[in-house]
């Protein structure tokens, strides 16, 4: 009951890094130049994983939690500099403000490849936008209806829109699409353009023997394109709303819980034709990366309902998932199923045997790991060897915020456990993760630059000042690679070409 892949992966000791695409920097994206300088700063670290968050476009909070879409990828990814060799822009209309002009250039790329005049051996040529439709057949058509109708509507969400687009009236949609067909086209294309850069990185990092690792969160959003396109796939009232939502109860990340508000699934009507909505999330990810992490994977055992009438966390209640069953029907759809389980928070012992009976490999962070008692999963100790450590998470402050943020006494015990001063921190945490036992240790980017709290990616709980972090080189030690490289090969995590 495992992946081929799966087990390929995790029987060699890996080192990687975490970090999102948007924090690259980049003036007009980050999918060209930009991207391909990390995988070569990997690649010279002697780091063979790159983990991303989810890729998909966001909205204005700029979460990559809450999707518009579970295939779409993020147009703003997409770098507008490398239209320039296919022929479908020029030097000069990149010289005007990029912020102000990336949807102009966009339409005006489209309009010329859809006219023909850009040119061909550059993968963007008409051959190869076919095979893409045909491909993606099963969720583009509904993605970029629901963007157009959205850009029309400028509204808060699909509740908002007309009565019969909210419903999907036939006639509706037909005429809308009559009407919006060069918007309809400039989407659809916005999503070739991610797929091929996409592509060609993905290419290009496997040739630097980097892997690119993905991230599915468990629920989607109210306000995207799958929940419009399957409202029986969810629990909705006839408007469409919401009759219950997501969240977890109080736990390390959040003492009074945390209310997601997204929507949640109808099972039993999934489990009709097989979780073919699930299949098919799980086929355009393979499509994009060779690992694979479920977020809040212990949804899948149970999950934390919340009355939408009654928001507050603490008057949720757990509501069995479709376990086995479920992931019985991922396995014998794709058996080398590239699976992690994010197995954080409060965890129960059905949700470790579900994880277990499927042989996925579960995650263990460093910062979890000091709360005095030696039992802790966490502690380099009590690590398995199948699993993942990383020193810290999105949602995690950085290993130094940490380190520093952390009560005299405990600050004792990490130096203690760690034999260590405590000075140069948090290298003596990314060591001691390069020291476990654990297949895979992740970093995030900003611990191998040092960084403090000013350089936090996320907050759970909070809205503000979340996703928006950048990097810098400027701010990199100069001799950085050659630090990281030689920690990983002193540990065992340097692959062999």
């Amino acid at each position: 009951m495992t992946s081929h892949s799966t087990v390929d992966l995790f029987s060699t000791r890996r080192a990687g890094v975490l970090l999102h695409p948007t924090s690259l920097p980049g003036t007009w994206g980050v999918l060209g130049e930009s991207a391909r300088n990390f995988v070569d700063f990997l690649a010279d670290s002697g780091l063979s994983i790159w983990q991303t968050l989810p890729i998909g476009p966001t909205h204005r909070d700029l979460s990559p939690y809450q999707s518009l879409s579970a295939h779409a990828g993020n147009p703003d990814f997409m770098d507008l500099s490398e239209l320039l060799q296919a022929g479908l822009l020029i030097e000069s209309e990149l010289a005007q403000s990029a912020a102000d002009s990336r949807p102009q250039l966009l339409s005006l790329a489209a309009q010329r490849f859809f006219n023909n005049e850009g040119r061909g051996g550059s993968g963007l040529d008409q051959a190869d936008y076919q095979r893409f439709r045909a491909i993606n057949d099963y969720w583009l058509d509904d993605f970029c209806l629901f963007g157009a109708i959205r850009e029309v509507q400028d509204s808060p969400g699909w509740l908002q829109w007309p009565e019969t687009l909210r419903d999907r009236d036939v006639g509706a949609l037909q005429a809308f699409i009559d009407q919006n067909q060069p918007r309809l086209a400039r989407i659809r294309f916005e999503q070739f353009l991610f797929h091929h850069q996409w592509q060609s990185l993905r290419d290009y990092a496997r040739g630097k023997g980097v892997l690119l690792f993905g991230d599915i969160p468990i629920f989607v959003a109210h306000d995207s394109a799958d929940v419009w396109a399957n409202r029986d796939l969810f629990k909705l009232n006839q408007k469409g709303e919401p009759t219950v939502v997501a969240g977890v109860p109080p736990d390390y990340f959040s003492p009074h819980g945390q209310h997601w508000g997204n929507p949640l699934y109808n099972w039993e009507a999934m489990a009709v034709d097989g979780y073919q909505w699930w299949l098919e999330r799980l086929e355009s990810q393979r499509h994009l990366f060779d690992l694979i992490r479920i977020d809040h994977f212990r949804g899948l055992q149970a999950y934390w309902e919340i009355p939408a009438e009654t928001p507050e966390p603490i008057h949720g209640y757990w509501v069995p998932g479709p376990g086995s069953h479920f992931l019985e029907a991922c396995f014998s759809r794709f058996p080398d199923l590239p699976l992690v389980a994010e197995n954080l928070g409060i965890i129960s012992d059905d949700v470790e045997e579900l994880r277990r009976r499927f042989r996925l490999p579960g995650m263990t962070v460093m910062q979890f790991g000091f709360d005095g008692s030696p039992d802790n999963p966490h502690l380099l100790h009590n690590h398995h060897s199948r699993d993942l450590v990383y020193t810290g998470t999105h949602d995690n402050d950085t290993t130094l915020g940490w380190y520093q943020s952390l009560d005299e006494r405990t600050r004792r015990y990490v130096n203690a456990y760690l034999g260590v001063s405590g000075e140069d921190m948090p290298w003596p945490v990314i060591e001691a993760a390069f020291r476990s036992v654990c297949s895979l240790a992740i970093v995030p980017m900003q611990d191998f630059m040092g960084l403090g709290t000013e350089a936090r990616f996320n907050t759970p709980g909070t809205v503000v000042n979340n996703w928006i972090w950048q990097l810098d080189w400027n701010l990199c030690p100069g001799n950085l690679s050659a630090r990281i490289a030689e920690s990983v090969q002193r540990h065992g995590r340097l692959l062999q070409a």
